[in-house]
């Protein structure tokens, strides 16, 4: 019996594009697929006349050798149920793999493993942002011979064919590469890798925090035929000689002499960019805030410019020596402490009066 027309068979014309084809298949595909029909002997006939049109036609070389030639050009290419398995395996891979996670068919792959590095940065550097080189260890795929793994053909994969599925696992010989390393190869030792250290320019964005991520695409592990996986850069702030952070603001404390807080003054303080002036009110007391506005960081992710805040310490003097203590004992004879230390003042009367009640 003669065969039918590829193209008749398929309901196309014979200048149908490859998108025609695949919907035309996948319609007559689905109506005579034998699990949908079960003792359909007619049916499996059928669906196996669609696969092995839809194989030959969705293929240019076959499909131009049987535009050529006809059917008796093409007799070799397509044989067994398998082929018919293939080409409903491939017409409906992305159904497939969204269902399952998985190709349907062709060599298996693997993204690559995702890599961590810990990256010490100064606050200045996170605070303004730089450009900084690193170091990490690799994997590169070994140049030397590999041979086709000859348990899947290459493929990578072992595939089955359940009923209307066609099932399929990474082939445990070659770990789905297809290939096998030369075990004698002296450049990696048979192992098909070669280690070295990679060089890598980290942009370090301005306003990053202590524990923020930097994520560099494709610079992770290497896959099995599918993608390298990524590098995430873990950010450490080093501790400050100086500042604080907390988020967007900066804290820092100032030793303040006892003599400016008591007559007021002015005090230069450090800033990120240089120094900048504080006026200090008469009768300062020790651990009182100052507030620089716009001083202190932009956020990464957007926001006002934080401040600095300066915690002041009053110190007092130590190792005075017998001019010094005069002066103070004559000072402290002049004190009042109703009129110039009203805490002095309020802690006696509140201790007069617990006294007083015991």
């Amino acid at each position: 019996m003669s065969k039918k027309d590829y193209y008749d068979v398929l309901g196309v014309s014979k200048s149908a594009s490859k998108d025609e084809l695949k919907k035309a298949y996948r319609k007559l595909a689905m109506k005579y697929h034998p699990d949908r029909n079960p003792d359909d002997s007619q049916a499996a006939e059928k669906f196996k006349e669609l696969s092995e049109a839809y194989e030959i036609l969705s293929d240019d070389q076959k499909r131009q050798t049987y535009d050529n030639f006809g059917h008796e050009g093409v007799n070799s290419s397509f044989s067994s149920s398998q082929g018919a398995a293939d080409a409903f395996s491939d017409i409906f891979g992305d159904i497939f793999s969204d269902i399952f996670g998985g190709s349907s068919g062709g060599r298996a792959s693997s993204r690559g493993a995702d890599l961590s590095y810990n990256l010490e940065v100064s606050l200045e550097e996170a605070v303004f942002g730089k450009s900084l080189n690193i170091e990490i260890p690799s994997k590169e795929r070994c140049n030397g011979l590999w041979n086709r793994c000859s348990y899947c053909g290459g493929a990578g994969v072992i595939r089955q064919q359940q009923g209307f599925f066609s099932m399929q696992q990474t082939c445990p010989h070659c770990r789905g590469e297809g290939e096998i390393h030369d075990k004698n190869c002296s450049k990696c030792n048979g192992s098909g890798f070669l280690s070295n250290n990679k060089k890598l320019s980290v942009k370090i964005p301005a306003g990053v925090d202590d524990g923020d991520r930097i994520r560099l695409s494709g610079e992770g592990e290497l896959g099995r035929g599918g993608n390298r996986g990524d590098l995430y850069i873990s950010i450490n702030v080093k501790e400050h000689s100086i500042f604080e952070r907390d988020g967007r603001h900066l804290y820092c404390e100032v030793p303040l002499d006892f003599v400016d807080a008591a007559l007021g003054g002015s005090i230069e303080v450090p800033t990120l960019v240089g120094k900048a002036k504080i006026k200090i009110p008469s009768g300062t007391q020790s651990h009182k805030i100052f507030r620089l506005n716009g001083k202190g960081i932009k956020p990464l992710r957007g926001g006002s410019v934080g401040d600095i805040l300066v915690r002041v310490i009053v110190e007092v003097p130590v190792n005075l020596n017998t001019q010094q203590k005069n002066l103070l004992n004559k000072f402290k004879e002049n004190m009042s402490h109703e009129n110039n230390s009203p805490l002095m003042s309020s802690w006696l009367n509140s201790a007069k009066a617990f006294f007083k009640n015991l």
